[in-house]
């Protein structure tokens, strides 16, 4: 979706790879306002839990390499017994093609391929490791390509409202639809609750804003009709940072 100044948004990470080789600063200087003339609509430092990895990667649920993404991710390879380096810079930018110009400055996705098509590219300094199962044989292999990039547009709004809130971006940067919720909205363990149960989550309370989509969601799980998103989805933002999660 555009922004009503014709601009549009596009989500960015900085995977635990690119953070433990130093390449933060590498990355940000490539996606500068002054090379791209996008600017940063939301920034933020995550604890990626195991919910929200899950629904980052829900497209590849299932398949060989999926548990691997997940600890990839999460930090969780390259800092095996340092918990408290494990995280994720997330970003939000915006301005006119936004999503083709990060995608073109990230490079394609394999780290090989990048090496060799688009030499320079961030992603050109990224890495294949193997995959292997319990007895060492190899079954797949797994990208440290260093960054995440939204594919397209409709992707982009997916995964921005995955992983920030509407109160994360400043009011006129705010691309989509928000609402100010009526009434309270609580998770625990994949449930919904309106009022509050031991040991659950407050997702929203009256006053909060929310992006609109969230909300419907959550009226129609009351129902018990279909939604086009699922509650790990609308939750995973509101718990970010949340220790137990």
């Amino acid at each position: 979706m555009e922004h009503k100044d014709g601009t549009e948004q596009t989500l960015v990470l900085i995977k635990p790879d690119a953070l433990k080789n130093s390449l933060t600063g590498y990355v940000l200087s490539l996606l500068s306002e002054f090379h791209t003339g996008l600017r940063f609509a939301g920034a933020k430092i995550v604890y990626v839990s195991n919910l929200l990895a899950e629904e980052h990667y829900a497209e590849h649920r299932g398949k060989i390499f999926f548990p691997s993404l997940l600890e990839y991710i999460m930090g969780q390879l390259h800092y095996p017994d340092e918990p408290g380096r494990r995280r994720v810079i997330a970003l939000v930018y915006q301005g006119h093609d936004a999503v083709q110009k990060i995608r073109d400055i990230c490079g394609p996705t394999n780290p090989h391929v990048a090496r060799e098509r688009r030499p320079g590219c961030i992603r050109a300094l990224g890495a294949l490791v193997p995959l292997t199962d319990a007895e060492g044989n190899v079954i797949g292999e797994r990208m440290d390509n260093l960054i995440h990039a939204s594919a397209v547009p409709q992707d982009a709004e997916r995964e921005i409202k995955l992983w920030f809130k509407p109160t994360d971006i400043p009011p006129f940067m705010r691309s989509y639809p928000t609402e100010v919720s009526d009434t309270f909205y609580y998770f625990r363990e994949g449930r919904l609750f309106r009022q509050y149960e031991p040991d659950s989550y407050c997702l929203f309370a009256p006053g909060d804003i929310a992006w609109k989509t969230d909300l419907d969601a959550l009226r129609l799980l009351e129902q018990a009709l279909p939604t086009p998103v699922t509650l790990e989805t609308v939750a995973a933002k509101y718990l970010i940072n949340i220790e137990t999660v």
